[in-house]
């Protein structure tokens, strides 16, 4: 064993190795559940400490905590001799802990170099300008035949590249405690032999790090010492030299049978097939080959993310796959979950909560609801069938309720499942697919529901599939089980072999390898997805459009004709930058229009001939302070007050709107022309404003791709919890968001005073709607994460053209409508598609 860093006792003058992480005492607990219970945990430097246990042991919960993510409610954590003050990533990383984590941290609207970037301690940041060159050389650090591009985005990549470049990083950092938490579980074996290269060098040059792992063999290969986690509780810690895999499994499972099940029929009639599955294939498994028996119970096992929830849900018609699926000897139809549930299959979901129950309805339409064509006749329900349906399933599965009215929701969670069942037999299917069935409910709901399970398969003889990560509960019900890895079928155990410890053992044990998958090039469907592709796009339809109306009318590119173009298009232009400023967050800004109106409104009482230097100074104050005020008031209605944005902003355009109407009900209070005059003034038919305009466009679309503060604000966009343990701050950034939209509003407002020459209390209010299709077909994403200020810069020009061309045409007004609407949907389903295409799935 490896030495690495160590210290000597002063007594002994033994050598020693150095603590270089500890938890001490630490206890976690969620509502109803202690995740974690006086937890210790000692790491040296220059070993490789292995951590076991089962799904919910709580060990990604320590490793949360241990990194700052997590805050536990008593204990301790200090690293490198350092206390963990205060509990986040940031203090983490700053005292040298880099982890790697079930699913990795990384942004998927961000680059494959910005999230390097993101995850490497500031101090060995290199300058944003040879970004691309040092994320080229970290990732060949990993292996020089590792190819990837570094600027393509993280959503673009396989799940085994994205756990490489999580990798990557976290080595990037140098470390002096490095936390893997399931890392092998995407890579090939040759990536995983790369990683204990790896790993073994840094520890040799004395680093610690933690190895999570369902994986036995890798654990006890890799592993100097070995700590064992079993339901929140340390259960010890060994040396690995003294324990075989079979010990380890049985530290892991060291509990006996706890539920009560039903027994099992000493004797199945296997003859009838129910359900007979060939060669099935689809998203995390491939090749599946099944039969269930009338009236037999088949269960499916294996670490979770190991193919057997996709394959359930495959069945069910929840995703695509390829195969033939016979039941009853015919075959059944999966293209969605209507049409697997009409050849007699039925699902019911892990999470009742989100895929099981209609929360606000009563027990009796949420049991009936699986079971309307039964008595339902042209679409009209009979009331009295329905009735007494509901009522005998109810009866049936003992669902306790003062009446079958009551709100589902107001049940325990035991009574909620059982009325999830009573509705799924009710449709009497051939096949019952059961996701976690008794997830979430307490024991003695446990034993009704594995009763209920049990004696209605004998009853019926449908076949019922279970899936469950609690190896006792398949093997208290179920007669066979297949036990998964890496998307395969690796073990099938029937009869006297459905134990609990073989189950883990064929788990734990599997020595099955995802085939290494490489990614074709595509870089027609790559570049479509990308930033580029809108700007280039659109400005090509604003140059056709131009040369279109030019052929129509020759008028159409005067001098005259053009500056007016880009003095209207100005004011659009400010509304969309602001815009596309808070969807890049993930927000919505809809009062940029009434804000930009109610400026000029303002601004009409200040800015008028026969006022003092010290109103008109004034009336220019408050066109900076008020956009403060409003991006304030908007983010802590949003952010703060937690109101969605689109909810929050529709407050302060109504209030803005009704504050220009108080001030001015009816137009009025004329702009100097020593004012508007200069601000309207042009080089050529080129505004000067519209010259800003493209300034402001170009600066802003540097800093958001050029510098950390642009791509803090993209992370915080793309996925708000990531960006937080990636050690940013996306509420502040959202705060700065909502300041600068309605500060770049307040430029908006001065070209819209230049061209209404008044205050005009709704003059503000088109730019709203019209802001936001400029963005979006700019390239922005309703969903945040994702856009350009050239994009919106050039939509929102494009917009303006294609206001002007109707006129130019003689269209009729309402033609710039469809138009707008056209153009926003062609903007939206283009990019969407695009963007579906550029994403490499795993298969």
């Amino acid at each position: 064993m490896s030495t690495g860093a160590h210290t000597m006792s002063p007594e002994t003058g033994e050598i020693l190795l150095g603590t270089v992480l500890k938890a001490s005492n630490v206890t976690k607990t969620y509502p109803g559940v202690v995740a974690l219970n006086n937890v210790e945990l000692e790491a040296f430097a220059g070993e490789v400490h292995g951590i076991v246990g089962e799904n919910g042991a709580g060990k990604s919960t320590l490793m949360g905590v241990v990194s700052g993510a997590v805050k536990p409610d008593q204990g301790n954590v200090e690293i490198a001799g350092q206390s963990l003050v205060p509990f986040d990533p940031d203090t983490a990383r700053s005292l040298g802990l880099a982890m790697v984590r079930q699913e990795p941290a990384l942004l998927p609207d961000l680059t494959v170099a910005e999230n390097l970037y993101l995850g490497t301690p500031q101090l060995m940041r290199p300058s944003i300008s040879r970004l691309g060159a040092w994320a080229r050389e970290i990732l060949s650090r990993w292996d020089p035949n590792f190819k990837l591009d570094p600027a393509l985005r993280v959503e673009q990549l396989l799940p085994e590249q994205r756990f490489i470049v999580e990798i990557c990083r976290a080595f990037a950092s140098k470390p002096k405690v490095l936390v893997l938490d399931e890392p092998t579980e995407h890579l090939a074996a040759a990536d995983v032999r790369i990683l204990f290269q790896h790993i073994r060098r840094i520890v040799d040059e004395g680093a610690s790090v933690i190895y999570i792992s369902h994986r036995i063999s890798e654990v006890k290969e890799i592993s100097h010492r070995i700590s064992v986690l079993r339901n929140g509780e340390s259960k010890g810690t060994h040396q690995a030299e003294d324990l075989n895999e079979q010990d380890i499994v049985d530290l892991i499972v060291g509990r006996v049978l706890e539920a009560t099940f039903p027994p099992k029929p000493e004797r199945l009639d296997s003859s009838v097939t129910r359900l007979a599955v060939q060669g099935l294939r689809g998203a995390q498994f491939s090749g599946v080959e099944a039969q269930v028996a009338a009236g037999e119970i088949l269960g499916l096992a294996g670490i979770d993310g190991n193919g057997q929830r996709e394959f359930l849900r495959a069945l069910a018609g929840i995703g695509k796959c390829t195969g033939e699926v016979l039941v009853d000897g015919k075959g059944a139809s999966l293209r969605s979950s209507a049409a697997a549930a009409s050849s007699g299959i039925a699902y019911v979901a892990p999470d009742r909560h989100r895929e099981g129950i209609f929360a606000g309805l009563g027990i009796r339409e949420n049991i009936a609801s699986r079971v309307l064509p039964h008595f339902a006749v042209g679409g009209f329900v009979s009331a009295r069938s329905e009735a007494g349906v509901v009522r005998q399933m109810a009866e049936k599965f003992n669902v306790r309720t003062p009446h079958l009215e009551t709100d589902i929701a107001a049940l325990s969670g035991g009574n909620q499942q059982k009325a999830v069942l009573a509705g799924a037999f009710a449709s009497n299917p051939q096949v019952l697919l059961l996701d976690e069935p008794t997830q979430g409910v307490d024991v003695g709901a446990r034993s009704e529901i594995y009763s209920l399970i049990r004696a209605r398969a004998a009853e019926t003889g449908m076949a019922v599939i279970v899936l469950s990560s609690d190896a006792k509960e398949l093997e208290g019900l179920c007669d066979r089980v297949l036990v998964f890895s890496r998307g395969s079928v690796v073990k099938e155990l029937s009869g006297a072999e459905v134990r609990e410890d073989a189950i883990t053992d064929a788990a734990l044990k599997a020595t099955s390898v995802r085939e290494k998958v490489n990614r074709g090039e595509h870089r027609i469907s790559a570049w479509l997805a990308g930033d580029m592709a809108p700007v280039v796009l659109v400005g090509i339809a604003l140059i056709a459009l131009g040369l279109v109306a030019q052929l129509v009318n020759p008028l159409f590119l005067s001098e005259r004709s053009i500056s007016t173009l880009l003095m209207m298009s100005t004011t659009l232009i400010f509304a969309s930058l602001a815009q596309n400023l808070v969807l890049l967050v993930g927000g919505i800004d809809l009062s940029v229009g009434p804000y930009m109106g109610l400026a000029v409104v303002v601004l009409s009482f200040f800015l008028v001939d026969g006022t003092s230097g010290g109103m008109q100074l004034l009336g220019w104050a408050l066109l900076l302070l008020m956009p403060v005020v409003l991006g304030v008031v908007n983010w802590m209605l949003s952010d703060v007050g937690g109101i969605h944005p689109m909810i929050a902003t529709l407050v302060t355009y109504m209030a803005l709107q009704a504050i220009a109407l108080i001030l001015r009900p009816v137009p009025g209070g004329t702009i100097s022309r020593g004012i508007t005059q200069p601000l309207g003034a042009a080089i050529g038919p080129i505004p000067l404003l519209f010259i800003l305009a493209t300034l402001v466009a170009i600066i802003l679309s540097w800093w958001i791709s050029r510098t950390r503060g642009g791509i803090a604000l993209r992370a915080a966009g793309s996925d708000s919890a990531l960006a937080q343990v990636n050690g940013l701050t996306p509420r502040l950034t959202r705060l700065f968001v909502y300041v600068g939209a309605a500060l770049l509003a307040s430029l908006g407002a001065v070209t819209l005073m230049v061209q209404l020459g008044s205050g005009d209390p709704s003059a503000g209010t088109t730019y709203t709607l019209s802001s936001i299709s400029a963005a979006v077909i700019g390239g922005a994403s309703l969903l945040g994460g994702r856009g350009t200020f050239l994009g919106a810069f050039l939509g929102a020009l494009l917009i303006q053209t294609a206001m002007s061309v109707t006129t130019f045409v003689g269209l009729d007004s309402a033609w710039q409508q469809f138009l707008l609407g056209g153009l926003t949907i062609i903007a939206v389903a283009g990019y969407s598609r695009s963007r579906q295409m550029a994403k490499v799935e795993a298969r």
